[in-house]
């Protein structure tokens, strides 16, 4: 995958100065040859191809691999994190959608076999700004970062089945769906008192990666009040909505802009 970067007045004058005197005269031959074409001389070519744009078509998705089981996917001006999961768990209450393989299995419905710092890298890639988890330090302050659109997709008997994440998962007294976003919330880097040296641990790898109830080690996180000290508010899996266990899940994640400020 080839990514294209736009350069400086200052940038494009470097890179001129490295050119060989001969590189630098084809170069400016062929821009007076494109000049030419340009105000008419060319009626001897062909008519150019139409753009992708101009035919309405959009343009390729391209995925780039972040780290395993991680991907960025980016077409044209739009970018979205893909991780690949499981479905581990169908049944009884919640803390998390998904978490890290081999460690909060028994209260998420999807686990991942993933470093959840490759999750948090491709979330800035997409233009997303960490904001912070809960915290729960004399009084109580709900998790902040940008909004991130959670989506789920799966292979349901040779049909591609996509739905919002939201519906995997319902309140206990209502029986209704979640109906509140998730925030990037960013969880927390934790130095090695041992080994100043070593590098950070990322909280969200004790299991923290997409949650249900606020934790603050969260990377994503519902920006209300989901604690457990909350009697009112608990969450279980849709069971009836679920695919059976192992089935291999999708989890799409979108950056939502801000709205304008008017």
């Amino acid at each position: 995958n080839r990514f294209v970067f736009s350069f400086s007045a200052g940038a494009r004058a470097g890179i001129l100065n490295g050119m060989s005197t001969t590189y630098k005269s084809c170069l400016v031959a062929g821009l007076l040859t494109l000049g030419l074409g340009v105000l008419g001389c060319d009626e001897d070519r062909p008519p150019p191809k139409k753009s992708e744009k101009a035919a309405g078509t959009a343009p390729a998705a391209k995925k780039v691999e972040v780290g395993k089981n991680v991907f960025l996917e980016v077409q044209g001006g739009k970018r979205r994190v893909l991780v690949e999961s499981q479905v581990c768990r169908r049944t009884d209450q919640l803390e998390q959608l998904l978490c890290r393989k081999r460690t909060k299995e028994h209260e998420a419905i999807l686990s991942a076999d993933i470093d959840a710092r490759d999750i948090h890298k491709a979330l800035v890639l997409c233009g997303a700004d960490p904001g912070k988890p809960v915290s729960f330090a004399g009084k109580r302050i709900p998790p902040t970062g940008p909004v991130v659109k959670v989506t789920l997709q799966y292979q349901d008997k040779g049909r591609t089945v996509t739905v919002p994440a939201q519906e995997w998962i319902r309140d206990v007294k209502t029986k209704k769906h979640l109906d509140a976003d998730w925030v990037f919330a960013g969880s927390v880097f934790h130095p090695d008192p041992l080994n100043p040296k070593a590098q950070p641990f990322y909280g969200a790898n004790d299991g923290d990666v997409i949650c249900i109830a606020n934790f603050e080690t969260a990377m994503l996180d519902l920006a209300i009040d989901s604690s457990k000290e909350n009697s009112d508010l608990a969450f279980e899996a849709f069971t009836e909505r679920i695919p059976p266990l192992e089935t291999r899940v999708v989890v799409i994640l979108e950056p939502v802009p801000p709205a304008k400020k008017r």
